[in-house]
């Protein structure tokens, strides 16, 4: 077990780094995974953006000598408003916590941050990414379009991208595999759990409750743990392209 995996043993979802640790360990790179607070239908929690984003940078946090920041648990959830407990911020109020947080880094001498994002709909985080060039700080927005996609074919996911919108084959695998206890029984059933919602063209404008009754847009009947860990696993193993483009050395596992 590396040291950056003992770090994250058993601690949950939190980093439990000390000051001293990370003075002694020196990281050039942050990960800031970024989640929501957010209906997902019946069976998964409001919190399943932010697990997922947190699971993520965890895994690659073991792998990888990196400062694992603790997560942004609201973020941009407009379009989900017709559901109890959905919470958001504005576009705004991201783009300027996320950008306080990297004068902050800078300010310690750490010049990369990549960013973990576990919601769809924090689109002004590619605002954030973009604008950081020349400003002294790296970064990047993880995982992206193609990073999921062979993730996907890994842990054969039978729904495409489009069709598994939310709450269904893949966020509901990578808890099964992460964090089984935050699923609630019920997903199993294709003809009450499942919701095909292909045409969807005015989503921003109308929300998601234009589309789904439950929530759910995609099929969590599929789900399976098999799939979560082999998601997880494409994930890390794309995250090795970053690493090249950072600067970020494997941590030995001796």
């Amino acid at each position: 077990m590396t040291a950056s995996a003992q770090r994250i043993s058993g601690r949950g979802l939190l980093p439990a780094d000390t000051t001293g640790e990370v003075r002694d360990r020196r990281p050039h790179c942050a990960l800031l995974p970024v989640g929501s607070f957010e209906q997902h239908g019946p069976f998964l929690p409001l919190t399943t953006d932010t697990v997922i984003a947190c699971t993520i940078a965890e895994r690659i946090a073991a792998a990888h000598p990196v400062l694992l920041l603790p997560p942004l648990t609201i973020s941009c959830s407009h379009e989900h408003a017709a559901w109890p407990g959905t919470v958001s911020i504005s576009a705004r109020t991201l783009h300027t916590v996320v950008t306080d947080i990297t004068d902050s880094l800078r300010r310690q001498g750490i010049h990369s941050l990549i960013l973990v994002n576990g919601h769809g709909g924090n689109y002004v985080l590619r605002n954030v990414v973009q604008e950081s060039g020349g400003t002294g700080t790296r970064m990047a927005l993880f995982p992206g379009s193609a990073d999921w996609a062979v993730a996907r074919t890994r842990a054969g996911a039978k729904t495409s991208s489009h069709s598994d919108m939310h709450a269904g084959e893949v966020e509901t695998s990578l808890l099964l595999h992460a964090h089984p206890e935050l699923v609630r029984p019920g997903y199993e059933s294709a003809e009450s759990a499942d919701c095909v919602a292909d045409e969807r063209e005015h989503l921003l404008t109308l929300g998601m409750s234009a589309y789904t009754d439950s929530g759910v847009i995609g099929r969590p009947s599929l789900a399976s743990a098999r799939k979560g860990r082999e998601l997880l696993a494409g994930l890390a193993e794309a995250f090795d392209a970053y690493a090249e483009l950072f600067g970020i050395k494997a941590e030995s596992h001796d």
